[in-house]
């Protein structure tokens, strides 16, 4: 696991009065223990990961509860976990990634929708949206109107999110219908604290079971002709339902101002934003929640769909203008407010995307531009020019900032040093020069950055372990075999099914390497199906931690795949051959290289604790670092191109005749041996030496150190 969450299972614990201090997906787990929350599900992936994972390393007191903790296989298999909530009065709460988790979801969701829940249902959305966003740049808006399920946007504070997440079972549980929240980064990792409440053991729990079944009433299934009743349940009932309760619980927050002629509608998640914006433009202070904090009126929209209409026209009738705050495409929450308007027959002028830009992140300098473009429109006697500074002075720092630094060279991001997955894309580059660069099908996960320099490979990324299924159409177009790239993660997630069983059944003929590191490393090292256990790890001695597993490898098998090499990845001459083989090979079928090797920052996390102890003992250790003999060295760089590890840079040489800088291992080498062995497959010049750091050394490494000292002293001329 990437992360210990000892400190954050402890204030779990905290009872009624006691503060909880943390980070807001801390404060999410928290709250969901306070409403009693009978089962808690979810697939990793940021910047909600950590909702799943405090669960499971807090098991014991999970089970102390009743509470049912499941890391699901995939999104589809959390969403799926919802029906619990169908038949029984349980709450349940899972989690995952969006936008691509809520799509691997989106039929579950759908029937979810349909059917309408008894228990409170739950879904804690990472928003990976904007500038941070490591997705497609979608919003689950899009979801929440086409299967009519309500969502909410919390304000970023640890008090709003943990009252949202108790409000968001009760309106989902008074309108009998699932309820998202989406979280942005920002608010996930937003530090604060909130008064706590004791945890409520759920009434049924792991360890208050129910007694027998739900009765069977088919009016539950979303199944025709069930459906068509439900549908028409939905806008009749339980959308009526839902906005009763927002209205009642004021789960939408208004702030009010002295300039009551104009107004701000915002998003509950972009709320933060816009304040700091107000607060540059010196129309806020520090505490603008409280009276006279703000001097504009603010509706902050803690619940984004359903919009309550009587909250809306309240809040818009007889202003002069009114700003809708809403990031990414389409509007949808500023089309709904024209329409409630109009059908009201409230001419309130309403803006939005026409001062603000339809896509990307609200930036405060995006907000502080287009809060001084509307307040110019529809408040002129506000004086904006403290904003106008501000901009000037960002404009000028930025100039300063190009003009000191001048054009910087290229930084994209990379593999970690000493990462398994880097010399299989050392071994592709090489194999390409010999037999011609095939189509590569890259994969959502680590070995996404191999799209990056040095290695700059892959022609499509189409989600999560579709590597294979997305070169289904190219192979039978191509004169060479296409390859697709899959991690242990995507494979077990999506790829065996989609990839692999529909390549055999259509008699498909690629390649397809999958990156076996034992975990879903790129989403912080969760385990998977075939992440072997401690011991076995352990018992590997750091060679290849996950050696003794095969269940991919029995998987496949078993699946009916005839061509299969299991590599070790750092010897990039067998992964080099093996690639070679698979391009040149006469037999048809799926060919499979299994391309074995821990992550390396899960190696390290185990091996660093083992050799503190070992060292503070005064045990002998050994550690293993690779460098280069810069008299050899040609400058040539060759090995750096093929390589692209971080701890494998250049220095000026220390020979006055050598005008090239030359190659040179820093300290961040972890010894995995990859630059060596690349010189090596490549042909490179034998420049690389390898080298044993020898640290509380016994009688016998200091014989041996004295023994060679005296050779070479002698070899060296006088």
């Amino acid at each position: 696991m990437e992360r210990s969450f000892k400190k954050e299972v402890q204030a779990l614990k905290l009872g009624d009065g006691e503060i909880f201090r943390g980070e807001g997906i801390l404060a999410v787990t928290k709250a969901l223990l306070q409403s009693g929350v009978s089962y808690v599900g979810g697939y990793q992936g940021a910047p909600v990961s950590h909702l799943l994972d405090v669960m499971v390393q807090a098991k014991d007191y999970m089970d102390e509860l009743g509470v049912h903790v499941e890391a699901c296989t995939s999104e589809a298999s959390a969403a799926a976990m919802l029906g619990a909530s169908v038949s029984y009065p349980v709450r349940g709460a899972v989690t995952w990634k969006s936008i691509v988790g809520t799509n691997v979801a989106s039929d579950a969701l759908s029937y979810l929708a349909s059917a309408g829940v008894v228990g409170g249902a739950l879904i804690v959305l990472g928003e990976d949206y904007g500038e941070g966003g490591v997705v497609a740049q979608e919003r689950s808006h899009a979801y929440a109107l086409k299967s009519m399920m309500w969502l909410l946007d919390p304000r970023p504070n640890l008090t709003t999110i943990a009252e949202l997440v108790e409000r968001g079972f009760e309106l989902s549980e008074a309108s009998n219908t699932p309820v998202m929240m989406e979280l942005r980064i920002r608010a996930c990792h937003v530090q604060g604290s909130f008064a706590a409440r004791n945890n409520r053991a759920p009434a049924v729990s792991t360890r208050n079971l129910m007694e027998k079944p739900a009765d069977f009433v088919y009016e539950r299934l979303a199944h025709p002709p069930a459906i068509f009743p439900q549908e028409k349940k939905k806008s009749a009932v339980r959308l009526p339902a839902a906005r009763k309760l927002i209205a009642e619980r004021k789960l939408n927050e208004s702030f009010g101002g002295d300039e009551s002629s104009i107004g701000i509608v915002v998003q509950g998640g972009l709320y933060n934003n816009l304040v700091r914006a107000l607060q540059i433009l010196e129309l806020a202070n520090s505490f603008p929640d409280g009276p006279g904090g703000c001097r504009i009126p603010i509706l902050a929209l803690n619940v984004v769909y359903p919009l309550v209409p009587e909250e809306i026209t309240g809040f818009c009738a007889g202003k002069s203008g009114v700003l809708v705050v809403e990031e990414g495409q389409p509007e949808f929450i500023e089309q709904d407010i024209a329409t409630t308007l109009r059908r009201s027959d409230i001419p309130t002028p309403l803006h939005g995307k026409d001062v603000l830009p339809m896509a990307g992140d609200y930036s405060t300098e995006m907000l502080v531009r287009a809060l001084s473009r509307f307040l110019a429109q529809h408040a002129p006697h506000i004086d904006t020019s403290p904003g106008a500074r501000w901009l000037e002075r960002v404009e000028s720092s930025r100039a300063r900032a190009a003009q000191a630094l001048g054009a910087l060279p290229a930084r994209p991001p990379t593999f970690c040093v000493g990462c398994p997955e880097r010399p299989v894309f050392s071994a592709m580059k090489l194999v390409a020069e010999d037999v011609g660069r095939p189509h590569v099908s890259v994969d959502v996960g680590c070995h996404a950055f191999a799209t990056f320099e040095p290695f700059s490979q892959g022609n499509t990324l189409l989600g999560y372990g579709m590597s294979l299924a997305s070169s289904a159409g190219v192979s039978p177009l191509s004169a060479q075999r296409p390859l697709a790239i899959m991690g242990d993660g995507g494979f077990w997630h999506n790829g065996l099914l989609s990839g692999v069983a529909s390549n055999l059944m259509n008699h498909g003929d690629a390649v397809l390497v999958i990156m076996k590191n034992g975990y879903a490393s790129a989403t912080g090292t969760q385990e998977l199906l075939s992440t072997p256990p401690e011991d076995a790890r352990a018992a590997a001695g750091g060679k290849s931690a996950t050696y003794a597993d095969r269940t991919i490898e029995n998987t496949l098998r078993g699946l009916g795949v005839k061509w299969l090499r299991t590599v070790y990845n750092y010897r990039v001459d067998k992964m080099a051959k093996a690639l070679r083989s698979a391009y040149t090979t006469p037999e048809r079928g799926l060919k499979v290289i299994v391309a074995e090797g821990e992550c390396q920052l899960e190696r390290q996390r185990r091996l660093r604790p083992q050799v503190a102890a070992r060292l503070k003992a005064g045990k002998r250790v050994v550690r293993t670092r690779f460098g280069v003999d810069e008299d050899v060295c040609t400058g040539d760089h060759s090995c750096i191109r093929l390589s692209g590890c971080p701890s494998l840079t250049v220095k000026a040489s220390s020979d006055p005749l050598k005008l090239d800088p030359v190659a040179h291992v820093n300290n961040g080498c972890v010894g995995c041996g990859l630059c060596g062995e690349v010189a090596h497959a490549a042909v490179l010049c034998p420049s690389f030496f390898r080298a044993e750091i020898v640290q509380n050394p016994g009688v016998l490494d200091r014989l041996l150190d004295r023994l060679r000292s005296g050779i070479l002293s002698r070899l060296q001329p006088a």
